[in-house]
């Protein structure tokens, strides 16, 4: 199945805001403007959790470790399978600048 890409304008607008961040403060700056607290927390969680499940760590270590429910963690293991590879891009080029 190809990638579709959500038809929204405000979307649009909100991934060239993203775009446009030059550097982690800043990102983080932006994000706590944008974002309750807990949205963060949320988002965090889940990019942390996707992190572990492509370690192969299990559900009861990821649990331990994040918070997360087990709900949250077969979520974000489905996208990992049959989402839009979006955590596999961008895990890979953290790696790659890890190796630097």
């Amino acid at each position: 199945m190809a990638f579709k890409p959500l038809n929204d304008s405000n979307i649009d607008f909100l991934y060239d805001a993203v775009l446009e961040l030059k550097d982690k403060e800043e990102a983080a700056r932006f994000f706590e403007d944008l974002c309750t607290i807990n949205e963060l927390k949320s988002l965090s969680q889940r990019i942390v959790v996707a992190k572990m499940l492509t370690q192969h760590c299990v559900y009861s270590d990821i649990v331990a470790k994040t918070g997360a429910s087990t709900a949250t963690i077969s979520r974000v293991n489905r996208s990992l399978s049959y989402g839009a590879g979006g955590y596999d891009d961008i895990f890979e080029r953290l790696d790659k600048k890890a190796k630097k």
